[in-house]
């Protein structure tokens, strides 16, 4: 793997970056993933929870949920592969663009800035009455759910399965993919559309696309280089 490392690593040296991280690399910092073995919650799937469908028919158990996620998220630490990412940001800051699928806020905590948030942030609360925003990192809540000050009923800032992505940050993200040089897609399964096909359209517009993972995606056939294995390992030597 080091002969690709160091091509990649050359590769890194001029033109436009962009790093799109999907849940593998917060799954480093013990952050359960929707489809891994830990993401099954008292014999429920995230799938049947994140849905709107779901906060409507039953707000507090989709919050109990949440409310267990953000704790696990808490504790939780920025690994060496933020970390590395961060980095980058900080030597090549007009050239890089960091897009990602987790809503944790491990990037922000690891120093990232301007992070593209495809699924929203999950520290944002949402009234579904007045559509007021606003942030509260509490752990846990006090109440469940919470209340807006209007007395509406708030919901996570995520995007959950059957929503439109946000529109300005869907817009970042595939402007950045169009005018990529080099498109580093780091631990995401590139299963959950539209987000995955920002490989294919930083693909077909020229970019070099480098798949960093542990396991084979479906966009592997896209990547000039594969380096497999965690982000929290690979990216410290890349960088």
């Amino acid at each position: 793997m080091e002969s690709e490392i160091e091509a990649v690593r050359r590769s890194l040296l001029t033109g436009r970056i962009v790093a799109f991280t999907g849940a593998g690399i917060s799954a480093e910092s013990n952050v359960p993933t929707f489809r891994g073995a830990g993401g099954l919650w008292r014999n429920y799937s995230p799938e049947r929870l994140a849905t709107p469908e779901a906060f409507s028919s039953d707000p507090r158990l989709v919050w109990e949920w949440y409310d267990w996620r953000r704790g696990i998220v808490r504790a939780a630490q920025p690994n060496p592969g933020h970390l590395a990412l961060s980095e980058l940001q900080r030597r090549t800051p007009e050239r890089f663009t960091l897009v990602t699928q987790n809503t944790d806020g491990l990037h922000e905590r690891a120093g990232s800035q301007d992070v593209v948030k495809l699924h929203g942030d999950i520290w944002l609360l949402q009234c579904t009455r007045c559509g007021r925003e606003e942030r509260n990192e509490q752990v846990p809540l006090n109440l469940l759910p919470p209340l807006c000050r209007c007395g509406g009923i708030q919901r996570p800032g995520v995007v959950w399965f059957g929503e439109m992505l946000p529109e300005d940050q869907w817009e970042r993200a595939r402007r950045a993919a169009r005018t990529a040089e080099v498109f580093i897609a780091i631990g995401t399964s590139a299963v959950v559309h539209p987000a995955a096909g920002l490989v294919l359209v930083a693909r077909l517009t020229g970019a070099r696309v480098v798949i960093m993972n542990p396991d084979p995606t479906p966009v592997d056939d896209l990547a000039e280089w594969i380096l497999r294995g965690p982000a929290g390992e690979i990216l410290p030597r890349l960088i």
